[in-house]
């Protein structure tokens, strides 16, 4: 039953990431829409399709409990609130960046992403940085670094897009609460906004589905996107260890930078694979750093169990 849990959890896992990788061919068909529209379709129609989801598996009620106990304390109304903005921020940056050409970019970005939460951690949470991670993050701004002289300016939207993710992630552990209902409240709380700018902002003689039948469907289908990976992480999360899924993650900047380079076209120099490279090593180090200390955890557990 154990095995089957977990062949489950590395399968439901790895679809998210790989669904998350192969993103940016979704944002590319709806490339004619601005990323702002786009980003407020995805807040509205998140909404309807938690809600259609939890409604048909029971969970409604289960979700609205944990939503009210959610803003029952200032603290986490406060922090689930500024999720909210700062993962609609990435989302945004995430849309422009990929319609904009900077697919490459944005595969940095999900990469140093790690690195950064460490960092934050380091500075936030008053984590102790180990050697090998201390080495690692500086394999990896030395890559940035690198690339910065390549572009002739600094890579804006990786280092957005990994800021605000660590942002968002450092914010998350203050208010604990479930993917089902964590997913539901940021994008009601975003909801208003983005009806707001829909009808009342953007420009009133364009149709908000661009008179298109097949563009409504890819914005109302934005909602599926956005829900559907982040429902199966959450169901492989529970099931297989940390370290894992720090091996699984990579996925989807893997994808994304095949994408930029081969289905896109994006240009992709020496320099740049060489501080791609640079990056990657810094990664491994990172990884296997972070499943040793995970082994040796386990272990001093399985010890004290064994002596109680």
């Amino acid at each position: 039953m154990e095995e089957k849990e977990q062949a489950w959890g590395v399968t439901a896992a790895s679809l998210a990431y790989l669904f998350w990788g192969f993103l940016p061919l979704y944002w590319k068909l709806v490339g004619h829409v601005p990323s702002e529209e786009v980003l407020a379709h995805r807040i509205i129609w998140s909404v309807g399709f938690m809600v259609i989801v939890l409604f048909l598996m029971g969970r409604l009620k289960g979700v609205w409990k944990e939503i009210r106990e959610t803003f029952s304390s200032k603290k986490s109304g406060i922090a689930i609130t500024l999720a909210a903005i700062f993962i609609s921020l990435n989302w945004f940056i995430f849309i422009f960046a990929v319609n904009s050409d900077r697919v490459i970019e944005v595969s940095l970005g999900y990469y140093i992403n790690p690195l950064i939460n460490i960092l934050l951690a380091t500075l936030f949470l008053k984590e102790k940085l180990s050697r090998a991670e201390g080495l690692a993050f500086i394999l990896a701004a030395a890559g940035v670094v690198l690339l910065t002289f390549h572009y002739g300016y600094i890579p804006w939207a990786a280092l957005a897009l990994a800021l605000s993710f660590g942002i968002y992630g450092l914010i998350k552990k203050t208010a604990v609460v479930g993917a089902w209902a964590g997913l539901t409240i940021e994008t009601a709380l975003m909801t208003p906004f983005a009806l707001l700018f829909l009808f009342l902002i953007r420009d009133a003689k364009t149709p908000i589905f661009y008179g298109s039948v097949e563009t409504a469907l890819l914005l109302i289908g934005a909602g599926a996107a956005t829900a559907i990976p982040l429902l199966l992480f959450a169901a492989g999360a529970k099931r297989i260890s940390f370290s894992l899924i720090g091996f699984l993650q990579y996925f989807a900047p893997t994808i994304m930078l095949i994408l930029g380079v081969f289905r896109f076209h994006e240009p992709f120099s020496f320099q740049q694979l060489i501080s791609f490279i640079i990056v990657w090593i810094g990664l491994t180090i990172f990884t296997v750093s972070r499943s040793k200390t995970t082994m040796k955890i386990r272990k001093e557990k399985l010890s004290e169990r064994k002596a109680v």
